[in-house]
């Protein structure tokens, strides 16, 4: 047997990097029956059936450490969050869903402010002391004036990264930075409606030099909150932690109740303003939901 990772998967068959090169492999109808699907990222070990021509077959899928939905892909330790400055304009509310999801999963997050070089007033430089507040480190990036790249590539060594966010952000764009090559089509966006053209169709690992992974996923516009209801939701705001226990009542939802703690750091601007108001937005539209299922 020799172990590997799957860095792609197209149509049924699986790319599998070993010590010795990659193989293109099927996977046993075991893991059919099982409903165990293999994924980008899974350890894996193989059977090789052609050895000269790269042809295997994933016999063992090894527990993963962990799993995304959307992007499928397994065994991923770091999250890098990208939006641009401006063109198209930041998506705040999809930012925090993508933040809330990536707590749940207990991976870290890095957030990436790109297209910079468009920001003549320099708004981004508020956008970063927002999330800062939250816990997040956030690098400002643009290829224009190459600023951000090697704070980036140190952040990115020896992590397996997924890169999210929506269409036109630049993603595939800073990948082709990091990697020095122009392994991946780049979309224009267009002026019309700011949204970028998908020139991502599947999830791929890509190796780094300095070590690690890169994940490249499709843009997106819209993502949403499921199997959350809206108690759980402050569990993954890190800038609340500190405040539970100590609001005057019992299971405060830190929106209109008196005596919150978490509202009197917003108030005293510890907190940001504009994230915590997405929450309570959030946090009514999980209650909503909840409302009609039990209507």
């Amino acid at each position: 047997m020799l172990p590997g990772i799957i860095i792609k998967g197209i149509g049924g068959f699986y790319y599998v990097k070993t010590e010795s090169g990659i193989y293109e492999c099927k996977a046993r109808g075991i893991f059919r029956k099982d409903s165990n699907t293999p994924l980008p990222g899974d350890k894996v070990s193989i059977s090789v059936s052609n050895k000269d021509g790269r042809i295997g077959n994933i016999e063992e899928i090894f527990p993963r450490e962990s799993q995304l939905i959307r992007p499928s892909v397994a065994n991923v330790n770091q999250i890098a969050i990208v939006i641009a400055a401006k063109s198209p304009q930041p998506d705040f509310s999809l930012l925090d869903k993508l933040l809330i999801t990536v707590e749940q999963k207990k991976i870290n997050a890095v957030i990436c402010i790109n297209k910079i070089d468009l920001d003549k007033d320099m708004e981004y430089k508020n956008v970063a002391v927002s999330y800062e507040k939250a816990g997040y480190r956030v690098i400002a990036l643009s290829l224009v004036i190459e600023k951000g790249f090697d704070e980036l590539e140190g952040v990115l060594k020896g992590k397996t990264t997924v890169f999210a966010g929506q269409s036109g952000v630049g993603k595939s764009t800073i990948l082709n930075k990091v990697l020095n090559s122009y392994v991946m089509k780049t979309g224009e966006v267009s002026e019309k409606i700011e949204r970028g053209r998908h020139t991502t169709r599947h999830a791929e690992l890509i190796e780094l030099v300095s070590g690690g992974f890169v994940v490249d996923t499709p843009g997106f516009s819209s993502f949403e909150l499921d199997g959350l209801e809206a108690v759980e939701l402050q569990n993954f705001y890190p800038e609340y932690q500190e405040y539970f226990g100590r609001c005057k009542f019992t299971g405060c939802l830190h929106i209109s109740e008196p005596e919150c703690e978490v509202k009197a750091a917003v108030e005293r601007e510890i907190i940001d303003s504009g994230r915590h108001a997405r929450y309570v937005d959030f946090c009514n539209m999980l209650k909503e939901k909840q409302r009609k299922k039990y209507s």
